[in-house]
């Protein structure tokens, strides 16, 4: 089982468990195929009911989280186990594929655009769905046209990396997605 710590141990602003949290990341890692040695801390800033989330580190593993993305959207400042699912599902695959030298080249989530954020992510939500998770395809294939265009391209691209083996993409297959929906975003322009 994967070694996850939680911070902080304790929350104050809002009602978030963090031996839940726990619990719910070591699954998550552990379906992912994360390595069981691996030290994974995830760092919850509760004063942000925001929800974006990022790898702050490689080495050793650290996962920002705002607290919005963990947060139940019917039930403000109490944890939801499908958001800390879906967010750590999505983020933890990207952990898998930035220990992949074939995605030495990534920009650090930080750098992303948001083409190649999109792009990534689809290629990372469709490998939680064959783990055994429910992620919202439909929901991942309004943000990717939202970002790649909306057209037949975009969709055959986005399928593509939803489809995509584990393990069978690199970094430059991002990438080129990402030049193939630009191409055709350039030529309507």
């Amino acid at each position: 089982m994967a070694q996850i710590t939680v911070i902080p141990e304790v929350f104050t602003l809002v009602n978030f468990d963090s031996a839940e949290i726990k619990r719910i990341a070591s699954e998550v890692a552990d379906r992912v195929g994360l390595p069981a040695d691996l030290p994974i801390t995830v760092e919850v800033d509760e004063t942000v009911p925001l929800g974006r989330t990022r790898i702050a580190s490689l080495d050793p593993v650290v996962v920002a989280v705002q607290g919005g993305a963990f947060e139940n959207a019917k039930q403000l400042r109490h944890l939801s186990e499908t958001s800390v699912v879906d967010v750590l599902g999505r983020i933890f695959h990207r952990v898998l594929d930035r220990l992949d030298p074939r995605f030495a080249e990534a920009p650090a989530d930080d750098k992303l655009t948001l083409q190649q954020a999109t792009a990534w992510d689809a290629y990372a939500v469709g490998r939680c769905e064959r783990v055994g998770y429910s992620p919202q395809k439909q929901r991942r294939i309004y943000h990717f046209r939202n970002r790649h265009g909306f057209n037949d391209v975009a969709d055959r691209v986005f399928e593509r990396l939803w489809n995509a083996e584990p393990g069978s993409l690199s970094w430059a297959d991002i990438e080129a997605a990402c030049a193939e929906t630009a191409a055709v975003r350039e030529s309507a322009a």
